[in-house]
């Protein structure tokens, strides 16, 4: 019995959109779907970089229980409106950068109308800030966005800010939804493994693709932090399984074991029964127990008992 703890392949993405994904995960050890699913999902939600509005400042506006002349919103709506705005920052740095938004005109203040720049990109331009009532009504603010993790109170986003500026708490986490299942797969004859489909939707900044690298990453410093010099012997599950039947093409069995089942002259349902469940020789049906030949799919008792008499008249 071997004591190697086996590693699993991301074996397929599947990208619904440039927002959402799906990746499967496979072979995994019994148990580690739920446990690599649960570990994921909580980073992924809790732990991506992403960018927000941490500040702002209304011309016009002292405090956030303003009302303005010629918007329909007053300010605490509109600093509600400014934390749902999702940012992509190029800088290099971890220091806020200051955009502005104007608009004059009647009509509905959008993402659109906040000014990029070579180091911030606003994604979701359509999203709604604010209304105009009519055509010599205008608007102008100033934002204050910083790139985090996780959440920040507006106590932490106070102590960045200029002090003409309104905090805001804000919400870095780019994604929007994480969702797993755990089902069965197999590997030649361990068929009691996990298979992992994650699925994450995020909001535009940033690639599903990115995300869960950047969480898979965060976990393996954490634990690696934690291993010290400690190692364990590791290896995948497809490799492992390849090298074994290397040995056997090599002639390490004996050559009556490699005699195929459709040899064996049992009868075609038994032996279709036998094939379609991976069985093909006699060593792959040594390595199965009574009670592992009987949850086979399509392989009952009279099958079995099928079996024991063949091999007790090959005398194996």
């Amino acid at each position: 019995m071997t004591t190697t703890i086996n590693t699993p392949n991301l074996t397929a993405i599947d990208e619904h959109s440039a927002a959402s994904a799906s990746f499967v995960i496979e072979p995994l050890m019994t148990g580690y779907g739920m446990t690599l699913g649960n570990s994921l999902r909580r980073v992924l939600l809790s732990s991506i970089s992403g960018a927000a509005v941490i500040a702002f400042k209304v011309d016009g506006a002292s405090h956030e229980f303003t009302t303005l002349k010629g918007v329909k919103e007053d300010v605490v709506e509109i600093m509600l409106n400014l934390k749902g705005l999702r940012f992509r920052v190029h800088s290099e740095s971890d220091e806020p950068v200051l955009v502005s938004l104007s608009k004059k005109g009647k009509g509905t203040v959008t993402g659109k109308d906040v000014t990029s720049n070579s180091e911030v990109e606003v994604v979701n331009k359509d999203h709604v800030i604010a209304t105009l009532d009519g055509a010599s009504d205008s608007l102008t603010i100033e934002l204050l966005v910083s790139k985090g993790r996780g959440y920040q109170t507006n106590e932490q986003s106070a102590k960045a800010k200029p002090s003409d500026m309104i905090a805001l708490d804000a919400l870095f986490s780019p994604i929007m939804r994480v969702r797993y299942k755990v089902d069965s797969t197999r590997v030649g004859q361990k068929t009691e493994l996990d298979k992992l489909n994650i699925t994450i939707d995020t909001d535009g900044t940033i690639t599903p693709k990115d995300a869960f690298e950047e969480a898979s990453a965060i976990l393996q410093s954490q634990y690696e932090a934690l291993a010290g010099a400690t190692v364990v012997e590791s290896a995948s599950f497809v490799d492992q399984q390849a090298a074994e039947d290397s040995d056997g093409e090599n002639g390490d069995d004996p050559e009556e074991l490699l005699v195929s089942v459709e040899d064996l002259n049992l009868s075609a349902r038994t032996t279709n029964a036998l094939i379609n469940n991976d069985i093909h020789n006699l060593k792959d049906l040594f390595s199965l127990t009574d009670v592992e030949m009987k949850e086979l799919k399509g392989f009952g008792s009279k099958a079995l008992d099928e079996v024991r008499d063949k091999l007790a008249e090959l005398e194996l």
